[in-house]
């Protein structure tokens, strides 16, 4: 069974790699556009092509030839690119897409039946072309990047160099797209959770929801919409990545450790304070307090506390609420009342938590944000405290033995943000994996144009998938 994503009308083949596998380009842009663009340029970065069209084709190929050497395929991959007016201001833009074109599930050598695979992963699979006539990958990417109104003097960099400075690195972008294309993505409806043609795309078959312990392929429509937005319980259950992980991602991340009572104990996520001492370990722990200075139950500490208040805090971490006034004069006012740590609980639905901005030197408890909903499960188990006492405790540290951006079991985090948001969720890595990866939803200034470990966890989820 196949499905086609999207209508092409394949043109010009420009270019070719030849490596473990055969990538070609395949030129979708008219006469002067695009690739053809015959602006002169000097060569930059190792790209040694004298027109900006030249130059685009000469990156493009970079990232073929990466990938290239990387996979195993015996079947020639075409990407179908063009150079297009995508959606652009001054402060943001989409640089880039890439999808593929058609997905084939039950045939022959599938090595999972009732599975959606991207056609450049079923040719491999089936040692021939399924449907010669369509390209495997489509890519799309922004012409007007640096343009006026468009990131204003700011165009892509067309080094393969990876020196891009305050620019933005085409390659990596291109390895980034590519690898949507070759199958790093779901093609379940992350936003109503409704199976393509009733089928699960294999990424499905990896994709876990700790919080219920059910994988995509298993759940209804409705857990599965309910499950792209649970950020910090959505992981990739593969053997390949939880493996590499161990190599990639960097010992210890901060966290929010509940202790008791049994009811909410475990590991919550923080946003980390610009502000105050960093979190360490082992950490801070100490028992977890609310603050309450102002009907119905607030207590947002904008003002220094009162002596009861005061009172109950000190000793204490204290849990405050956001809102009114900055995050710092609100810890520095709980510190002022004692307290030996500050949890700031957000007052809108989302995740994961932001950070908490601001400055002050003067600051020297440490600090952290919690989402809503976490703040008002603690919140309930508070609600049986004493004046003096709760029976919450807490840890607030780095935790040696949790990966930044796995979960307690080393499983890797995958992007699921409330609310939702469309073309990023689901089927990208987490944004709180360190070092930061390829595969997150934004392109990251620090990336390398690698996808395999020691430095890149893509490679391996697309071997989890049979590649």
């Amino acid at each position: 069974m196949k499905i086609l994503l999207t209508a092409i009308a394949a043109m010009l083949i420009s270019s070719v790699s030849w490596a473990a596998a055969t990538i070609t380009i395949v030129n979708g842009d008219p006469p002067g556009m695009g690739f053809n663009d015959p602006t002169p340029v000097a060569p930059v970065g190792g790209n040694t092509g004298t027109t900006l069209g030249a130059q685009r084709l000469n990156a493009f190929q970079a990232a073929a030839s990466k990938w290239g050497e990387t996979l195993d395929s015996q079947v020639p991959i075409r990407v179908l690119a063009t150079w297009d007016a995508l959606p652009c201001t001054e402060t943001a833009a989409v640089l880039g897409s890439a999808g593929a074109l058609e997905v084939f599930a039950d045939f022959p050598q599938a090595p999972q039946r009732h599975a959606w695979f991207s056609k450049a992963e079923s040719n491999k699979l089936l040692g021939f072309d399924a449907d010669p006539a369509t390209p495997d990958i489509r890519a799309r990417f922004n012409v007007n990047l640096g343009q006026p109104g468009c990131f204003t003097g700011s165009p892509f960099y067309l080094g393969l160099d990876n020196n891009h400075g305050p620019n933005t690195d085409l390659v990596t972008v291109l390895l980034h797209e590519f690898a949507h294309g070759l199958g790093f993505q779901t093609y379940t409806d992350d936003q109503t959770g409704e199976l393509l043609a009733g089928i699960p795309s294999i990424w499905d078959y990896f994709l876990l929801d700790t919080s219920t312990g059910k994988v995509w392929k298993d759940m209804s429509n409705a857990e599965r919409a309910a499950s792209a937005v649970k950020s910090g319980k959505l992981v990739w259950n593969g053997v390949q990545v939880t493996n590499a992980a161990q190599v990639v991602l960097q010992a210890g991340t901060p966290i929010l450790t509940i202790l008791a009572p049994p009811e909410v104990a475990g590991v919550l996520q923080v946003g980390t304070a610009a502000f105050g001492p960093p979190l360490a370990t082992p950490g801070l722990t100490g028992e977890v307090m609310p603050v309450v200075d102002t009907p119905p139950d607030l207590g947002l500490a904008c003002v220094p506390l009162s002596a009861v208040n005061a009172l109950a805090v000190k000793g204490k971490i204290a849990l405050v609420d956001r809102g009114l006034c900055t995050f710092v004069i609100k810890v520095h006012n709980l510190q002022d009342a004692g307290a030996i740590g500050v949890i700031v609980m957000d007052n809108v639905d989302g995740a994961p938590p932001p950070g908490l901005g601001g400055a002050d030197p003067g600051i020297h408890i440490p600090a952290v944000r919690i989402t809503l909903e976490d703040g008002l499960a603690l919140k309930r188990a508070l609600a049986r405290r004493t004046r003096s006492h709760s029976g919450l405790f807490a840890n607030l540290g780095v935790n040696l033995a949790v990966r930044a951006g796995t979960d307690a079991l080393g499983r890797v985090l995958m992007y699921a943000p409330r609310p939702n948001q469309p073309g990023s969720s689901v089927s990208h890595y987490d944004t709180s994996a360190t070092p930061n990866q390829l595969m997150e939803p934004a392109i990251n200034a620090d990336l390398k144009h690698e996808v395999k470990p020691p430095y890149d966890l893509t490679f391996p989820l697309l071997k989890d998938i049979g590649w």
